[in-house]
């Protein structure tokens, strides 16, 4: 199964390593881009909230455009940018491409021998037939969503374009809960990206702030719920053809593919599971001002924008739970030492002790990728222009169908 089709993206790189970098296909030419002024702030956005541990203070996030644009502008050919890391200065030894001195001092190495239970350690070095846990941990970090966020942000860019928006907003830390108004702002991440945890409600925001702290001081980790919402979408995007082509499932894989994300849902998700049809479905109603709705409306969006594998035109709402980080900081959980087999604590490496507001951010980067992805597959052009005109008549389409027979 591939969650992306004609808009395509791969990263490369470790959490210490010299720096990320992504390459994205698909792209049409003559989309106004710039790195400053499109990536670096939401690059920016990944890295706030509160709970995050002390590599957020060293790390300064930027994309270096390496190819794909021209005068400010896309070619249509593939687009590459890098983030460098700036704590590569202080890992050259442990993450160089050269084989180590006889000399060097072990310690230099940063081995790890230690796995992680809830990390990929373990089934890592099993895999891939590696002893030093480091082989595997710096792939498998988050810190890789770096350049995930990027091509995230380009695509919101092309999503832009055509009146889509992407936001998104802390709904749980722990045990600790957030409402939302009943009518969401237009601008939700301006809503709420000035809270230390991206979320609607003061009072909840303190108590959650509150609860990491008290995970901090006793040496634990936190996760939490976040929910993205995509406006602007018109009807039709995706497909119920066939399983792979299903939005829900593209969605679901890709949010899931997200490190220490445990469960998504789409609209009313598991409590769906536990309502009648009657409660859940949401009636059908005409309305012949929404054109990106085929004139058609709903009196409520418990389907989350999706019947079917395809968008209503309602707003898309998907859910992500994000496990607790399992880096511990002093509730060391045990584990066994790769070098010998005898028991011990689990190793520590600087971490988060929460990063549910980040996650939420690199959710919204994801669901860009899949919509921008399912955008071009619907309207797919070689230029921007050729894609507009493709959107428009659709949208011309949808206001004339008319109700006789066809």
């Amino acid at each position: 199964m591939s969650l992306l089709r004609i808009l395509s993206f791969h990263t490369a790189g470790e959490s210490h390593g010299r720096g990320l970098t992504a390459l994205m296909e698909g792209l049409p030419a003559g989309l106004s881009l710039e790195m400053a002024r499109d990536v670096d702030p939401e690059l920016r956005r990944r890295q706030g909230g509160y709970g995050r541990g002390r590599r957020m203070q060293i790390e300064s996030d930027r994309a270096d455009l390496l190819s794909g644009v021209r005068l400010g502008e896309t070619l249509g050919s593939p687009l590459s940018m890098v983030i460098w890391n700036r704590d590569w200065e202080n890992w050259t030894k442990a993450m160089s491409h050269l084989p180590p001195d006889e000399e060097e001092n072990p310690k230099a190495l940063r081995a790890m021998y230690l796995p992680r239970p809830g990390h990929a350690d373990l089934v890592g070095v099993l895999k891939y037939d590696r002893r030093d846990t480091r082989d595997i941990l710096e792939r498998a970090s988050a810190r890789e969503t770096a350049a995930r966020v990027a091509c995230g942000a380009v695509a919101r860019r092309l999503l832009d374009e055509f009146g889509v928006r992407v936001g998104s907003w802390v709904r749980s830390i722990g045990d600790v809960e957030a409402t939302a108004p009943e009518d969401l702002p237009d601008d939700i991440n301006a809503a709420v990206d000035d809270s230390p945890v991206r979320t609607f409600d003061p009072e909840a925001a303190e108590r959650m702030i509150g609860a990491i702290d008290a995970a901090r001081e006793a040496g634990d980790t936190l996760g939490g719920i976040f929910e993205v919402i995509v406006t602007g979408l018109p009807v039709g995007l995706g497909s119920h053809i066939s399983w792979d082509r299903k939005l829900d499932s593209r969605l679901a894989g890709a949010m899931m593919s997200i490190q220490a994300i445990k469960g998504v849902e789409i609209g009313l998700g598991f409590e769906a599971g536990r309502r009648l049809g009657s409660q859940v479905h949401d009636p059908i109603l005409r309305d012949d001002e929404e054109g990106r709705r085929g004139g058609f409306a709903r009196s409520s969006n418990g389907a989350g924008g999706l019947e079917g594998g395809v968008t209503t035109g309602e707003p898309l709402v998907v859910r992500g739970a994000m496990k607790p980080i399992s880096t511990l900081l002093r509730r060391r959980l045990p584990s066994v030492d790769l070098r010998d087999g005898s028991a011990r604590e689990a190793a520590t490496e600087r971490s988060d002790v929460c990063a549910v507001p980040a996650a939420a951010v690199v959710a919204e980067a994801m669901v860009a990728l899949v919509m921008a992805d399912a955008f071009l597959e619907k309207f797919g052009g070689d230029s921007i222009h050729e894609i507009r005109r493709n959107f428009e008549g659709y949208l011309s389409h949808l206001g004339e169908r008319g109700w006789g027979e066809r």
